[in-house]
Formats: C-alpha cells, sequence, structure tokens
C-alpha cells in the first residue's frame, strides 16, 4: 500500500514538473495576450489517470507563480488563483466526461480546457489589457487564448493515445 501512494506521488510530481518545465521555458507563448501553453496538452492525462487533476492543477500553479514572481506573466498573481482554478475544474471536468464520447472520442473532455481557459483567462485578459472595453477585450481574448488551447489539446489527444498504449499510468 505505501508503494502504491508513492507510486502515485511521484507520478503527480512528475506530471506538475514536466507542466512547469515546459511552460516556463517556452514562457514568451505562455504568458501573454496570445497563448499557446504547450504544457496544457497535459490536462488531457485525465482521460485515463485521475491523479493527474492534481499534477495539472499543480504544475499550472507553480508555472503561474514563478511567472507572476519573475514578471513574465502579465496577469500577475490574480493569475495564481483564477488561472490554476480555470485548470483544475478543466482537468476535473475532462476526468468526469471521459465517457461521454462521439465516435469514440470524448469530445466533451477535450473541449473543457479549451472553453473553460478561454473563457477564464479571456476574461482575466480582457479587464487586465482593455480595462475601458473590458467585453470586447474579453470576447478577443477568449478567442485568442480558445485557439491556442486547441492547438494543444489536440497535440494532447495524440499523446494520451501514444500513453494508452503504455504501462506508465497503470
Amino acid at each position: 500500500m505505501k508503494n502504491k501512494n508513492m507510486n502515485r506521488f511521484v507520478r503527480i510530481a512528475m506530471i506538475a514538473a514536466a507542466y512547469a518545465a515546459v511552460s516556463l521555458s517556452l514562457s514568451p507563448f505562455t504568458f501573454g495576450p496570445v497563448q499557446i501553453r504547450i504544457a496544457e496538452a497535459l490536462t488531457l492525462l485525465p482521460l485515463i489517470y485521475e491523479p493527474a487533476i492534481l499534477g495539472v492543477t499543480l504544475g499550472c500553479f507553480v508555472t503561474n507563480l514563478i511567472g507572476a514572481a519573475m514578471g513574465t506573466n502579465l496577469l500577475g498573481f490574480m493569475d495564481v488563483g483564477i488561472g490554476t482554478a480555470a485548470t483544475f475544474i478543466a482537468a476535473l471536468l475532462t476526468y468526469r466526461l471521459r465517457n461521454v464520447k462521439c465516435r469514440d472520442i470524448p469530445v466533451w473532455s477535450i473541449l473543457m480546457p479549451v472553453i473553460l481557459n478561454g473563457v477564464i483567462i479571456g476574461i482575466e485578459l480582457g479587464a487586465v489589457l482593455f480595462p475601458n472595453s473590458v467585453l470586447i477585450g474579453s470576447l478577443i481574448s477568449g478567442i485568442e487564448v480558445a485557439a491556442g488551447e486547441l492547438a494543444s489539446v489536440i497535440a494532447g489527444w495524440f499523446l494520451i493515445k501514444t500513453l494508452k498504449k503504455t504501462k506508465l499510468f497503470q
């Protein structure tokens, strides 16, 4: 039992570390008005491994915290709470909707990170970048974030299909 818990803990930490390492090493794409956070491909890991919810949430928290502390996250410390919450909710819904499929593809699970980050991060960016026109700014930013997120989760879908064939998360 102890070994099983330790393996779970190590996998969660590895997911968090991978998320943070990829995000921070690509910080010009990770933070900003047009975001392509490649590490968001990992938000689909809950399709095959429930504890990944904690891993991607922790990775997002670390990424947003370091980004805010370094000044590269233009949303600042607000994103530590709000952005991390968006990732947590998206990962949780990805897991919960994993069995709702269309032609054997969990479309709603795949779309959860796109929709939630598009809306939530779009509003954050709209409030910060367009304080005189938050609604229009949120709409523009939300579309840009959702487009970047879509690219990431498409890559994530291929990653998940590959990882399913391994014993890494069994």
